[in-house]
């Protein structure tokens, strides 16, 4: 069980995200953790992995950055990211938070297992710290509603670290596609489905060779009542606990009466 974190003003705070340690999302998500706390570091990777969801480079050496006093550009991805900031860039003192994000698109339903940004928080999991993803729900090429995710981000985090929840749960944030002041609250629901890359796009190079583009996010269908899919879409921050414990109890029994 992670222990409550009612006092965010001494905690250590490590930032990660899956679109790159320039990208504004995470460039805000600092200013937040700084409003709260005076001990935050970033360490992220040094360009866009979207969609790497929680891959590990194990083929060849990771090479890591200093830009800042605290801030860490690593050339892999988001897990790798997260492994080389709790366990090397902060082994002197293990963070208390891990905050991942905040991503330019948002994390909803089957999103979570192609993810970089739950990945990232799935990692600081495993290590043994408590971790929460944001996700900002964008609109094709519009403007993003960045100020709707800074405006309610520090208060998801206050509430939500002051009380535990189990060791093997992160918490997964997403931020409707509004302004700040239209939003109609905050809900805890449940993940949503949704599945992406049903569209492929088939196309010929110019030498005559086959290739495919895994095609755009569907026009969105707001799904079952209680999901995070329905509730962003009709406006409201979504707060989702999501287990990193994949077994199913419900098939494990069925299966224990097949062996006995």
């Amino acid at each position: 069980m992670f222990d409550p974190l009612p006092d965010l003003a001494s905690a250590r705070i490590l930032i990660s995200n899956d679109d790159g340690i320039e990208a504004p999302g995470i460039k805000m998500l600092e200013r937040v953790a700084r409003s709260l706390s005076n001990d935050v570091w970033v360490v992220a990777p040094e360009t866009e992995q979207s969609a790497v969801a929680h891959s590990l480079t194990v083929r060849r050496p990771l090479r890591i950055r200093r830009l800042s006093r605290r801030r860490f550009a690593v050339d892999g991805t988001p897990t790798d990211s997260v492994l080389l900031g709790v366990r090397h860039v902060l082994k002197d003192r293990r963070p208390d938070l891990v905050l991942s994000g905040i991503n330019r698109g948002a994390n909803l339903g089957e999103d979570v297992t192609y993810s970089g940004t739950v990945a990232a928080a799935m990692e600081g999991t495993l290590l043994g710290v408590p971790s929460i993803a944001f996700s900002q729900l964008v609109n094709g090429d519009d403007p993003v509603c960045w100020a709707t995710a800074e405006h309610w981000a520090g208060e998801i985090l206050r509430r939500v670290t002051a009380v535990g929840w189990p060791s093997n749960v992160l918490i997964n944030v997403n931020f409707p596609d509004l302004p700040k002041n239209q939003v109609t609250g905050i809900e805890v629901v449940r993940q949503g489905k949704r599945k992406l890359g049903d569209d492929l796009a088939e196309r010929v190079d110019p030498r005559g060779q086959t290739y495919f583009w895994v095609g755009a996010q569907r026009t969105e269908d707001p799904g079952v009542p209680g999901s995070d899919l329905e509730a962003v879409l009709r406006g409201a921050v979504t707060v989702t606990p999501l287990c990193v414990d994949f077994t199913s109890a419900e098939t494990m029994s069925r299966l224990a009466a097949v062996f006995r």
